[in-house]
């Protein structure tokens, strides 16, 4: 089967802090089911990056942030899924609510993790492509 050229979609991930440790995720469902990831979505149409990363935090995991700040740029081929992310990488600092899945059909389990130690497996190339920009926060 042939597929059609896909445009790239616009994702935005946001690092979520607390102590050190940052909210990491199970997905369910769709691409990069099983795997680990952090809160992140589409962004919508007028939406500024840390308005996303807002909604996107409170909507999966029901946490509040502040402090969102810009931390890079991805280009995110997911080839098996035939799918394309630019993906905008923000930082921000955890504000309120104990972080809990909001989407129980798309997250499985919610957890505070380092980035030096994260659980297997992860949603790769998701990860892959961060630490390849910015391998000190992983150290």
């Amino acid at each position: 089967m042939q597929h059609r050229p896909v445009r790239p979609g616009v994702g935005v991930c946001v690092l979520v802090w607390r102590d050190g440790k940052v909210i990491i995720f199970k997905r369910r469902g769709s691409h990069g089911a099983n795997t680990w990831a952090i809160p992140a979505g589409h962004l919508e149409f007028g939406e500024s990056w840390e308005a996303c990363a807002r909604r996107e935090a409170l909507e999966e995991v029901g946490v509040e942030i502040k402090n969102v700040h810009f931390l890079a740029v991805t280009n995110d081929v997911l080839a098996a899924d035939h799918k394309h992310y630019i993906s905008i990488w923000l930082t921000a600092d955890w504000a309120a609510n104990e972080p809990r899945s909001k989407e129980p059909d798309k997250i499985a389990e919610v957890q505070w993790c380092r980035l030096h130690s994260l659980p297997a497996p992860l949603f790769e190339p998701f990860w892959s492509n961060l630490r390849a920009i910015k391998p000190e926060l992983f150290a």
